[in-house]
């Protein structure tokens, strides 16, 4: 099966409790089944200025807002494969595109030792990324264990569990183990909704039903707000 490389679609997020996810899968049995992976654990670098430009803007809650990150759905080696991804929100509608690469490949590429070696209107925008923001580097690994839904009738729509979602600042590789600052109280779930169109009638009567609502929650946005704002106002209180 090819490698879907863009995205266009509406994504909502919601913070459940055990209770709650239980219920939601309950819900969603007859309609959706788990991906071929099961529960995977999601590597993820983000990439920001010096003055996290990019984070800062998007906790802003503007109109138009991008990231840019490379993700690994296991623990990678300088040959595994991973995705250099752009990602864009516009009015609520996520835009994504991303490259598949070579793990050392896409690291050299980002940092400027080499060019892509898919030449691709996607590749030049990720060019294009970088010369606009200039001083680009990785900025916080994320990570987080994810369960997959796919619908059964072969329609777009999508619904992602996510847990232990944990941050940090150091060791800041894709090859790295899996280690951080979780983001979440203990026990808290990350649902995400992922459709290009309407959600299913189905699904919701059961958002209805289970008192579940859309929040506005970003991982990177999380992690800036409580672990790495806090620690730059510190280092400039012990510098004041």
């Amino acid at each position: 099966m090819p490698i879907q490389k863009v995205f266009k679609r509406y994504e909502m997020k919601y913070l459940l409790n055990p209770q709650q996810k239980e219920k939601m899968l309950q819900a969603m049995e007859p309609y959706m089944s788990l991906d071929q992976y099961g529960r995977t654990t999601i590597r993820n670098l983000y990439f920001d200025t010096d003055t996290y430009r990019l984070v800062r803007h998007s906790i802003e809650k503007p109109a138009y807002k991008e990231k840019l990150r490379i993700r690994s759905y296991s623990q990678a080696m300088p040959d595994s494969t991973v995705f250099v991804e752009l990602k864009k929100k516009y009015k609520k509608i996520v835009y994504k595109r991303r490259i598949p690469l070579p793990e050392k490949e896409a690291m050299e590429w980002v940092s400027g030792e080499r060019h892509c070696s898919q030449d691709s209107q996607i590749s030049e925008e990720i060019d294009y990324f970088f010369q606009y923001y200039q001083d680009l580097h990785p900025a916080v690994f994320l990570s987080y264990e994810r369960e997959a839904y796919y619908s059964k009738d072969h329609s777009d729509f999508r619904v992602t569990f996510d847990e232990k979602i944990l941050c940090r600042q150091e060791d800041l590789s894709l090859e790295s183990e899996v280690y951080g600052t979780p983001i979440l109280p203990e026990g808290s779930v990350l649902m995400e909704i992922k459709c290009s169109g309407g959600i299913p009638l189905w699904m919701v009567h059961v958002l209805s039903q289970e008192h579940i609502y859309k929040t506005s929650f970003s991982k990177y946005g999380t992690a800036y707000q409580t672990m790495i704002y806090p620690k730059l106002k510190q280092e400039v209180r012990l510098h004041a």
